[in-house]
């Protein structure tokens, strides 16, 4: 079966994931969205667990301070790299990590994991951070998280 050009962008917007991937799953899945989504999931996971023995001596930290400063957050996300500390995609998932922070008040990081994803309620956040691992190619571990809320 030919794969589509159309096809191909559908599923790299939808995924975020690069040509040759896209392509491969669906040719695994005979061109099927749905089939090629659950192989990429399957094959992220198996990357995920490849990449988990890996040194995160860098990253970022990042705050986020919400309600007129009345709360305040503070997390520390390390990556293998500091090219990865430096990538939009990088960023945006520790800050989305503060965010998450903020909102849900978890007491550790492995409650964090547990929590659902204020963005998408589908999701847990290790399920989130397991996908951005798959995406960026590099082990990440979230390290340190605080939260301050005035008056405590």
């Amino acid at each position: 079966m030919s794969i589509s050009v159309e096809q191909i962008k559908n599923l790299r917007a939808k995924t975020g994931l690069g040509i040759h991937d896209v392509k491969k799953a669906l040719e695994e899945a005979n061109g099927n969205e749905e089939q090629a989504i659950a192989w990429l999931k399957e094959k992220g996971l198996s990357t995920v667990a490849k990449k988990a023995d890996r040194a995160t001596s860098q990253g970022l930290i990042d705050t986020y301070i919400h309600g007129g400063g009345r709360i305040g957050a503070m997390v520390e996300v390390n990556c293998e790299t500091d090219f990865v500390a430096r990538n939009d995609d990088f960023k945006a998932f520790v800050h989305d990590i503060a965010l998450q922070v903020a909102s849900m008040n978890p007491e550790n990081v492995e409650e964090l994991l547990k929590q659902e994803f204020f963005k998408d309620p589908s999701k847990t956040i290790e399920a989130y951070l397991n996908e951005t691992i798959a995406r960026i190619g590099e082990n990440m571990r979230i390290n340190r998280i605080s939260r301050f809320e005035l008056g405590e």
